[in-house]
């Protein structure tokens, strides 16, 4: 059994099974990794791929638990290199995001422009996504960090770690009706239609929960995963938009924001790393630039904490900042 030979199969299963694409993406050739993936499947004594023909048509059960097996053979080998570059030069090396729309276009330019102009010679590398892809690519390790505020929680390899509190504004064209209320509630809201995120982007389930906590049933005609594109459905009178306060700007000075605060329940950006990941000092650099109040003793902390529960109790009463 060779490392070479567990990286194939690890690339095959994350590049959906197409032997083509995992060979561009190693630069080497299509049959060297069919027979070095056969090779291995002789020595083992079972099937890692079923087959129609030439081609993987799915995991088996037995290739299944391998590839958890060489998941973790992988990651240990990748974080025996971050300690060997850490130690040959502690300001050279890579760093990968996975994040949102929202995130990756308003909250973390300051940060990323700060963290670059001081570690030229780290390689930064955004990938957008869902909450769920976002998540999955941390725990898989596509990903160092990842930065969201829905579905990390489902990842139990997952360390997760709070970064602030936002709200949400009613975004609406200044001559709309809702201008002119004395007092936003949901029950005026709930008469208008609606534009606002695809469920579970952006803290979408908390705005969710609030309109059926009133028993109301919001005529959501639009959704988007990008803030953006939501503004530009509002300015088209497709309805009034629900955003985070965060998404707007100066250039949105043809628009009313309107505080929503007092009617959705605030939400909670976290930052996530798998667990037993080798954290160079660089990227404990990069969570406290974005994250003030995480210092590398508090992180370690969490890192090492014996559960998710104990890494909650960690932060119970921190007093997070409000974007």
């Amino acid at each position: 059994m060779k490392l070479q030979q567990l990286r194939y199969i690890w690339e095959v299963a994350h590049h959906d099974l197409n032997v083509s694409a995992t060979a561009q993406s190693l630069y080497t050739s299509q049959p060297g990794i069919s027979k070095q993936i056969r090779l291995l499947e002789d020595e083992l004594g079972v099937e890692i791929f079923a087959r129609s023909g030439k081609h993987l048509t799915r995991i088996t059960p037995a290739g299944e638990a391998i590839l958890k097996t060489a998941g973790e053979i992988m990651s240990k080998v990748e974080n025996i290199k971050q300690v060997a570059q850490e130690f040959s030069n502690d300001k050279k090396g890579s760093l990968s995001i996975a994040t949102t729309h929202t995130q990756a276009r308003y909250a973390l330019p300051p940060v990323i422009k700060s963290f670059i102009a001081h570690y030229p010679e780290v390689s930064l590398h955004m990938h957008q996504g869902t909450p769920m892809q976002i998540s999955e690519m941390a725990a898989d390790g596509t990903a160092d960090f990842a930065i969201a505020t829905e579905a990390l929680e489902l990842f139990s390899d997952l360390v997760m770690m709070p970064v602030y509190r936002w709200n949400r504004c009613i975004l609406v064209p200044k001559d709309h009706p809702l201008c002119q209320v004395d007092k936003l509630t949901l029950e005026e809201v709930a008469k208008h239609p609606i534009v606002t995120y695809v469920f579970g982007f952006t803290g979408r389930s908390k705005l969710d929960e609030a309109f059926m906590e009133k028993g109301l049933s919001p005529k959501v005609v639009f959704t988007a995963a990008d803030a953006d594109v939501i503004k530009t459905y509002v300015r088209l009178g497709l309805g009034i938009g629900i955003v985070a306060d965060m998404a707007v700007d100066e250039a949105d000075e043809d628009l009313v924001a309107l505080d929503a605060s007092a009617l959705f329940e605030s939400s909670v950006t976290k930052i996530g790393f798998r667990k037993g990941i080798f954290l160079r000092g660089f990227m404990y650099d990069f969570i406290q630039r974005f994250a003030p109040h995480l210092n590398r003793e508090l992180v370690d902390k969490a890192a090492h904490a014996a559960s998710r529960a104990e890494v909650d109790e960690l932060f119970a009463k921190l007093e997070l900042p409000v974007y």
